[in-house]
């Protein structure tokens, strides 16, 4: 996985696999979130438009990781 983020165009986009296909299908879910998607139903990315609202808001400008079955919490702060 990787988040990547263009602060002229203010959009973030969470790679979950590399595009194996230029057959991709982007469904947009609201105003500020693309998804894109393979014909399989596999998932290759989520695009956030107006990303500084939607990632620096609620935690301060950090990438929270949780693992739930432990609940150890690791924090990463975004550029």
């Amino acid at each position: 996985m990787k988040l990547s983020y263009d602060a002229e165009l203010n959009v973030a986009y969470i790679r979950l696999h590399d595009r194996k296909s230029r057959d991709v299908e982007t469904i947009s879910v609201s105003e500020d979130l693309n998804i894109d998607i393979a014909p399989d139903g596999t998932v290759y990315g989520i695009e956030l438009l107006d990303a500084k609202r939607q990632l620096f808001s609620k935690d301060h400008g950090k990438l929270v990781l949780e693992d739930e079955n432990s609940g150890k919490v690791r924090s990463v702060k975004l550029a």
